[in-house]
């Protein structure tokens, strides 16, 4: 191998580091370090350059790469595409001139794989740089190629330009064929096709509605009645039985993280194909996880109904023995040494026993595990990501496989970002996205319905043929054509009335499984534009100052107002009911405090057009501070109720802390015996909720309780609250309605009695805070952010 006319092993090794990039066909196997930004550093670090030079390369490529708002996080955060990105960008700080990349977009979902590509397009047209890369994935790439080679057994059988490659193979009926681009393929198999051969999809619905018109077929449309059944998977029957059902499921890795699966509601019957397919860092590896039992769900149910057994995406993880023989020999089965011997033939590991598992290709790791598998004799198959790095002849076997397994009544759950495999082999398909399953059908109707999350063919015929899904089906309308034309009989039928409407079947079983719609405030949210000028460290950052400025002095009027009625017109309400009606009008009096409670918390929520999610959510905070109160009635003083209300100011606001601790004392002295005190504990309650709004805002409020010194300020104020705010007002009260006559002895003496008891419950509020703060303040950030409310 030469470079530049010199011998590899005649470089310097500063050169051949610096001129030969090279990303690895696993992104994880060559990021090593913690964070994004000293990734994109490393390289130029260990070649010696100055930090001048340093900051401007990795400037410029987070730059061309778009990495600059992901550019401060941990690199465990990323998501796959992201490290497949990092790992190129990384590589090309240091500016090759040979680029060389192993199946790059093996482990990317099809929107990712071909956005990675155009990068690598921009990279070769924009700088210059010379691009060798090795896939399996030809339709994206194959069209921007300048030579392909073709390699079989260690040796180059075709090396020229793409169309004429495609051409060798096919005269020569060899394997490879198959993994030729979509489009080229259907081109071949046509008769009467013309010369110019299709690379895209674009060039191929060009020429197949340049094809149509020839064979003046235009507005006709095929009986779909025989081709429905097209694709090996979908003409397998399966079982009534359920054997995997998932209900309302929910998982988060640690307490404190976004929930990565939310309310996931699947089944799978036996005997099924189904598959998984949506975006990386959705969530579908770690349902499977959670269905196989290797994570636990926060919440919901998971059935199961026979013996499992799972392929995880990363294949190494089922490796212990020396050589891929020990490997499978290590699986304890009852299976007879003639059925061994079948599996080990059925996934080509014949010629790779006495290899080290370590030592395989990507596609070859997965037949070894997947053979690993299979020997469990399980009755339950889930599969991550089976066909990663497997080329299209194996691909057609293994499809086989899983068939046949199929009609054994072995159910498979396979989680894919092959499109192609899945539209050809699967019974039913799901689209996964942000945590749960948005749709699932039977699989041609999934994917004749989807725009994105689609085959090859069907986005390139989806305009003269809307039923064809796969490859076969647009070969087989071509021909039709053809045969019709010749006269021949056949069993597709020129019909213009008989395609048939499959919209009423579309999503039929998942809104059974669904109660609800999506809510449109999920794209509301999520509709926003980075700002040019934003920050580096906060990349979200938004230009909206006016809007904001307008907002802050709108609301600061609000809550002067609101200040205002608790401090003011409360206080002069409780006086007049003492000294007016003599304490005889209690209830009356505690009716309209409760109104001036809420008098701030329609001023304040009303601005913002608060839903019924809101109310409810106030509703049972309060439920849930009454219920503290009942159920620690025996321990004097030792309550969680203070430390609640603390909590529901600190989360939603000064108001809504102010209308719980009201409402709560007004509720829950429904069970206490309501009395001349109930007016005296709402506001004091109140009080002590609204200040917790007041001095610990939600945006400061974010992430300082994760810390120790935030929880022990938290529990600092819940202390003064409960002894000086609480007590404060509480013990004049209690002077007040039980003396006619008061002086300053009289109000000194009841609040050293009542200090022991105010201390208490400032020790029970601080404990309860330190606790409570952050698992409450999560179930209610997860409520907020699922349903839109209390913002």
């Amino acid at each position: 191998v030469y470079f530049h006319g010199k011998p590899l092993n005649e470089l310097e090794k500063r050169e051949d580091v610096q001129k030969i990039g090279f990303v690895a066909q696993s992104a994880d196997n060559q990021i090593v370090t913690d964070k994004v930004y000293h990734e994109l550093a490393f390289g130029l670090e260990s070649l010696g350059f100055d930090n001048s030079k340093i900051r401007q390369r990795v400037a410029e490529i987070s730059s061309f790469f778009g990495i600059q708002s992901w550019f401060y996080k941990d690199v465990n955060a990323l998501s796959g595409g992201q490290k497949q990105i990092l790992s190129l960008a990384s590589v090309m700080t240091m500016l090759p001139e040979v680029l060389i990349l192993d199946e790059p977009t093996s482990q990317l979902d099809t929107i990712a794989a071909s956005e990675f590509l155009n990068m690598l397009v921009r990279i070769n047209r924009e700088l210059g740089v010379t691009i060798i890369i090795t896939e399996h994935r030809l339709d994206e790439i194959l069209p921007y190629s300048d030579h392909v080679l073709v390699l079989d057994n260690g040796r180059c059988i075709a090396h020229d330009t793409p169309k004429q490659v495609c051409l060798q193979l096919k005269e020569n009926h060899h394997k490879m064929f198959l993994s030729m681009p979509v489009p080229m393929r259907i081109w071949s198999e046509v008769p009467d096709a013309g010369e110019n051969c299709p690379l895209t999809v674009n060039e191929g619905r060009i020429w197949l509605n340049q094809y149509v018109k020839e064979h003046a077929l235009e507005n006709k449309e095929v009986n779909w009645k025989d081709m429905s059944n097209s694709g090996h998977g979908r003409q397998q029957k399966k079982g009534d039985k359920s054997v995997i059902e998932a209900n309302d499921v929910w998982f988060q890795y640690a307490k404190g993280e976004a929930d990565v699966l939310k309310g996931v509601h699947f089944s799978v019957k036996q005997g099924e194909m189904a598959a998984i397919l949506g975006g990386n860092g959705t969530g579908k590896s770690t349902l499977l996880s959670v269905i196989a039992g290797m994570r636990k769900q926060s919440r919901g149910k998971i059935h199961i109904n026979g013996k499992l057994a799972m392929l995880p995406q990363n294949p190494k993880n089922l490796f212990v023995g020396k050589t891929v023989y020990e490997d499978l020999e290590e699986v304890k089965s009852t299976m007879s040494q003639e059925k061994k011997d079948e599996i080990i033939s059925l996934c080509a590991l014949k010629n790779l026993l006495q290899k080290n598992p370590y030592d395989l290709s990507g596609g070859e790791q997965q037949r070894a595990a997947f053979a690993k598998v299979l020997l469990t004799q399980a009755d339950i198959l889930l599969l991550d990501e089976p066909t990663k790095g497997m080329d299209s002849e194996f691909k057609q076997e293994f499809g086989k496989l899983l068939t046949e397994l199929a009609k054994q009544k072995i159910t498979i759950l396979m989680v894919s970002h092959d499109i192609e495999f899945c539209a050809e082999w699967m019974n039913r398909c799901a689209l996964f996205f942000d945590g749960d399953i948005i749709s699932q059908n039977e699989t041609r109707a999934f994917f004749k319905n989807n725009n994105f999350y689609t085959t090859s063919a069907n986005r390139m015929a989806r305009n003269t043929f809307p039923e064809a899904v796969l490859t076969e089906d647009v070969i087989l309308c071509c021909k039709s054509f053809a045969d019709n034309r010749s006269g021949q009989e056949n069993d597709f039928e020129i019909n213009e009335d008989s395609k048939p409407d499959d919209s009423a079947v579309q999503d039929k079983e998942f809104m059974q499984n669904k109660d609800s719609k999506p809510d449109d405030n999920f794209v509301q949210d999520k509709d926003f534009k980075l700002d040019d000028n934003a920050d580096t460290e906060n990349p979200l950052q938004i230009n909206t100052e006016e809007p904001i400025s307008i907002e802050h002095k709108k609301r600061k009027r609000l809550y002067q107002m609101t200040a205002a009625i608790m401090l003011a017109a409360i206080p002069l309400t409780i006086f007049a009911g003492v000294y007016i009606w003599d304490d005889r009008k209690y209830l009356f009096i505690s009716l309209l405090v409760l109104l001036e409670c809420m008098v701030p918390f329609f001023l304040l929520y009303e601005g913002k057009n608060p839903g019924a999610r809101d109310l409810v959510m106030v509703s049972v905070i309060c439920a849930i501070c009454v219920a503290g109160r009942m159920l620690t009635y025996m321990l004097p003083q030792f309550k969680p109720v203070m430390a609640l209300v603390i909590i529901a100011g600190v989360c939603l606001g000064a108001e809504t802390g102010f209308l719980v601790g009201a409402v709560t004392m007004l509720v829950s002295n429904i069970v206490f015996v309501q009395g001349p005190w109930t007016p005296w504990q709402m506001f004091a309650m109140g009080i002590v909720g609204f200040f917790a709004g007041v001095l610990f805002s939600r945006k400061q409020s974010e992430n300082r309780f994760r810390t120790f010194k935030g929880k022990i300020i938290l529990c600092v104020y819940g202390f003064f609250a409960a002894v000086v705010i609480y007590g404060g007002i509480m013990n004049p009260a209690s002077a007040i309605m039980s003396h006619a006559k008061l002086n300053w002895k009289t109000l000194l003496s009841f609040y050293a009695t009542g200090l022991p008891m105010d201390a208490t419950q400032g020790v029970a509020t601080s404990v309860c805070l330190f606790f409570l703060i952050n698992p409450i303040r999560d179930k209610i950030e997860r409520v907020k952010q699922k349903y839109g409310c209390g913002k």
